[in-house]
């Protein structure tokens, strides 16, 4: 089933965040072939990054909390809230993924 996690930050966590973000992103590969979608959610100036969005296949709930319960975001505080939705995608995806041109995105290139 997918799951949509939309996950925002604490307060302040900006440099966890950065400092954090090899083992969030290993964490994150532990399921690439579940991953539907997933990446940062940005401020209003679309550089300071503030959560993440995941949309992912996984086979239960209890499935999807124990890797959440791994996520390093998660353990070390990162997160100030995380939200977990069964999703259905109905809609063919024609835009948005991968994005042409990350470099653009510069807390992204971080």
């Amino acid at each position: 089933m997918l799951f949509m996690l939309y996950c925002t930050d604490a307060p302040n966590q900006s440099e966890r965040r950065a400092a954090l973000r090899p083992q969030h992103k290993a964490q994150v590969a532990k399921v690439a072939d579940q991953l539907a979608l997933a990446g940062p959610i940005f401020a209003e100036d679309g550089v300071t990054m503030i959560g993440s969005l995941v949309v992912a296949d996984f086979p239960d709930r209890e499935a999807l909390d124990a890797w959440l319960r791994d996520e390093p975001y998660t353990q070390q505080g990162v997160y100030g809230q995380v939200s977990i939705h069964p999703f259905l995608n109905v809609w063919p995806q024609k835009a948005g993924a991968p994005p042409r041109d990350l470099g653009r995105i510069t807390a992204f290139a971080r």
